[in-house]
């Protein structure tokens, strides 16, 4: 009963901050998107106007972060710990700093060619972000939805271990075969960075993970 009046609690709380919530997953998605289609692209003027994209995603997401914190600390008793409410505000609001990075990264270093690897990469983060989005959508009613929470969560862990495995391989081909030393290390700073943003995401569902087990029995 007990554990049962805490997830009625989280969810009144969650439901107070939910649009807020939304709006970071989108745009989230919304930069993961920009980010899969600008690696995708041959045409150096459509990087620049998609990282742009993924700029104002990042700026409106900073704006979101802020009003959540206004909205947070008006209320000085809160019938939730906030910490549970910040893990939502602050993972999101890192996965989409670090598709910004991901993106800014490409015009700093303005690579000869975008490796597929790279591409394969962006395209995990594309996916790993309509996976928070479900997460927010389903978080409305966690007792209901604690399955299928649970199994965006593991598609998020899937996403980002295939990016491991595509960061390892591709570090490994760019040492052997890339003769460029310039260029190498263009390469293997991209990668670490495209690979950080996948293990952004991943720490955010483990957060999730164990909010679901704080407040669903």
């Amino acid at each position: 009963m007990k554990l049962f009046r805490r997830q009625r609690k989280f969810t009144k709380a969650k439901s107070h901050f939910l649009p807020i919530f939304n709006q970071q997953a989108t745009l989230g998605k919304q930069a993961a998107s920009a980010l899969y289609d600008l690696v995708r692209s041959e045409d150096k003027g459509e990087w620049a106007r998609l990282e742009k994209e993924v700029k104002q995603c990042e700026i409106q997401g900073d704006a979101l972060l802020a009003e959540f914190y206004e909205a947070i600390y008006e209320v000085l008793l809160y019938p939730v710990d906030r910490d549970d409410l910040q893990v939502f505000a602050m993972g999101m609001d890192e996965f989409l700093d670090q598709i910004n990075t991901s993106a800014k990264s490409i015009l700093l270093y303005m690579p000869d060619r975008i490796d597929q690897p790279l591409i394969d990469l962006a395209q995990y983060i594309d996916a790993e972000a309509d996976a928070m989005v479900n997460i927010i959508r389903l978080m409305s009613d966690m007792k209901a939805n604690f399955s299928a929470i649970s199994m965006q969560c593991d598609r998020i862990t899937e996403l980002e271990h295939a990016g491991d495995d595509s960061y390892e391989e591709y570090i490994g081909s760019i040492f052997r075969d890339e003769k460029n030393a310039i260029e190498l290390m263009k390469y293997k700073n991209l990668a670490e960075v495209f690979e950080a943003t996948t293990d952004r995401a991943k720490k955010f569902s483990d957060h999730v993970r164990k909010i679901l087990l704080r407040y669903v029995q």
